[in-house]
């Protein structure tokens, strides 16, 4: 049953409801195959490029998409001649009879399009001989692929699509996850004195707040301990300074997912990564999660922070 249309019809109950165990990504030449792949890779599929069809069986049972599991491939084929494209049919078949679920996804673009990306990346088609041009060779692999094009789940043509546009269908289409949930989020704590973190998206710097350090009996505790978290949280400048944070968070944070953003790294940082900045970055994951993203928190330089006030402790040092 293919789908040409360019609404949302893959949005529906039946994608939500049976993502399938395997995707096969087909499709013009120049078209997004790999870009595609590349969004597959982010939902969490095991992806192999350029794979014959009639090693996905194959490849299926070794990497164990039928263990139950959850876990699922997608693969891109190359189906330029009609002996591969009796081979995909005969794919799809065997893996019906193993009672693994197969999607096939079509990529399509306009010739004048493609004939465009061609001619910007000065690429040579795939497919031209000797002496052909990039505009024949284009309308030969189309008729070559017309039987293809026929037979796949869904047909989407990114002749005008950008790469986020590509990534939310193919998401709506195949994933278990929300748009947000696609977001891979790092939050994590870090302190100057240990260097800047070079892998941070956004980074913000928590040394104007009160110093969990000068207390005594919080010197050689962490942002993780409930004292030292209080301290940190309850007071004035700390409750404005989260109340416009958390602000700009939820501000930010829906114009990265509608980008198509795959991953997002949030440090912050104080001197020395033990109190204040551990106390903010948890408060900030535990905002994220709560708006329902994928959140992974870290503390860089807690256990070294550790390590020296362990050791100070017990030399009378500081």
């Amino acid at each position: 049953m293919p789908d040409t249309s360019t609404g949302q019809d893959m949005r529906d109950a039946e994608s939500r409801d049976r993502v399938p165990d395997i995707v096969i990504i087909t499709g013009m030449s120049g078209s997004g195959r790999t870009q595609a792949l590349h969004c597959f890779e982010d939902m969490g599929y095991f992806c192999i490029d350029n794979l014959p069809p009639r090693l996905v069986p194959q490849l299926a049972e070794l990497v164990g998409i039928n263990s139950g599991v959850g876990r699922h491939l997608a693969v891109t084929c190359d189906l330029r001649s009609q002996g591969l494209f009796d081979e995909l049919t005969d794919t799809i078949r065997q893996l019906g009879e193993h009672e693994l679920s197969c999607k096939l996804l079509f990529l399509d673009a306009s010739d004048e399009i493609l004939m465009r990306r061609y001619n910007e990346n000065r690429r040579r088609h795939p497919l031209a001989v000797p002496g052909e041009s990039v505009e024949h060779a284009i309308k030969r692999e189309r008729r070559q692929l017309k039987d293809a094009r026929a037979m796949a789940d869904l047909v989407i043509d990114t002749s005008h699509m950008r790469t986020s546009a590509l990534r939310a269908r193919l998401s709506a289409a195949f994933s278990e996850l929300t748009e947000q949930q696609l977001l891979d989020v790092n939050v994590f704590s870090f302190g100057f004195k240990h260097g800047m973190p070079s892998e941070a998206d956004l980074m913000i710097d928590v040394r104007f707040l009160p110093n969990p350090f000068y207390d005594p009996e919080m010197r050689y505790l962490t942002g993780n301990d409930e004292k030292v978290a209080r301290f940190v949280m309850d007071n004035k400048i700390t409750r404005d300074f989260m109340d416009a944070w958390l602000r700009l968070l939820d501000v930010a944070m829906p114009g990265y997912v509608a980008e198509g953003k795959a991953r997002l790294s949030i440090a912050v940082g104080c001197t020395g990564g033990q109190h204040r900045s551990v106390a903010i970055a948890n408060a900030t994951a535990a905002h994220l999660k709560a708006q329902g993203y994928r959140v992974n928190l870290f503390h860089r330089d807690l256990p070294e922070a550790v390590a020296t006030a362990a050791h100070d402790a017990a030399t009378g040092e500081r």
